[in-house]
């Protein structure tokens, strides 16, 4: 019996992790790492936490042991005539010479990365600008000579999840999912503007490795470019209020001819289109989970 209860738990873990995989990335219960990438930038922040670790554990795990030896060593019962030594010149070269070496290493692919996230490999090819409300957001994608606008906003009660479809928590999580997620062509260079109507707010995309303060006055710009297709993830990352914790954000990422159809139709019925969109994708990674 206990056997065979381990083989359905195991059973419906996998099940659960294809699931989940099928939906892209979205937060998880007592994560710990990153989400996994999703664009190039994410993915070296990714190599770059892991660089820094081999740096960092062993400099605490040093200061650890030191600590440990002096507290040890030069306790008031071994010790009761406290030393009077003012410096040694060894020491002192030492921690000023390590500590420099290592802030280099450290130093060098941090400025690479923080050049690379503001630095396009190639011109965008489209330009959506988000703007932050108290506590929702509106989007905006400036394309021809008719922007596409509309309001994106966390479905907190079941009814509108049913009116919309979206009752699977799975893949429609609470208090992430929302009525209208951005939609964005896969493997395309999309150029981020960020500001707010009201206070400060932030936009950030744990997965696309994307967070911009969204200032009221102000217009922020960065960018992104997803290589995998999914529904990502991700929440207001500044203190704006009351209802801070209700204002998700969500990105779809889709092929460029699901992208282009979705556009056509989202000028005149967005709702329409967004059923239309959701029934592909949905039904793709499904028959994906199933596989």
């Amino acid at each position: 019996m206990r056997k065979l209860s381990a083989k359905l738990g195991m059973a419906s873990l996998f099940a659960s992790l294809a699931l989940g995989s099928a939906y892209a990335a979205q937060p998880t219960p007592w994560q710990t790492t990153f989400q996994p990438a999703a664009t190039p930038i994410m993915e070296q922040i990714t190599w770059f936490e892991k660089y820094t670790l081999w740096f960092i554990i062993p400099v605490t795990l040093l200061v650890l042991v030191l600590l440990a030896y002096c507290i040890f060593r030069f306790r008031e019962s071994a010790n009761p005539i406290p030393s009077r030594t003012s410096h040694n010149t060894a020491i002192e070269v030492i921690w000023t010479v390590g500590p420099v070496v290592i802030l280099l290493f450290l130093a060098v692919p941090s400025f690479q990365l923080l050049t690379a996230q503001y630095t396009p490999p190639n011109e965008p090819t489209m330009t959506l600008k988000a703007t932050g409300n108290q506590w929702n957001w509106d989007y905006e994608y400036q394309v021809g000579d008719a922007p596409l606008s509309f309001n994106s906003a966390p479905l907190l009660q079941d009814a509108d999840r049913q009116a919309l479809g979206k009752q699977d928590l799975g893949a429609y999580p609470r208090l992430l999912a929302v009525d209208n997620e951005i939609v964005v062509p896969v493997n395309t260079t999309v150029r981020l503007l960020v500001t707010a109507s009201d206070v400060i707010h932030a936009f950030a995309m744990p997965a696309f490795g994307v967070k911009v303060d969204a200032v009221p006055g102000r217009v922020n710009e960065t960018w992104f470019s997803a290589e995998k297709e999914g529904l990502y993830y991700g929440q207001c990352s500044e203190l704006c209020g009351k209802d801070h914790a209700y204002m998700p954000i969500a990105i779809r990422v889709v092929t460029q001819p699901q992208y282009d159809t979705w556009l056509a139709a989202a000028k005149t019925d967005l709702p329409g289109a967004n059923r239309a969109l959701m029934a592909q994708t949905d039904t793709g990674n499904k028959l994906a989970a199933a596989e």
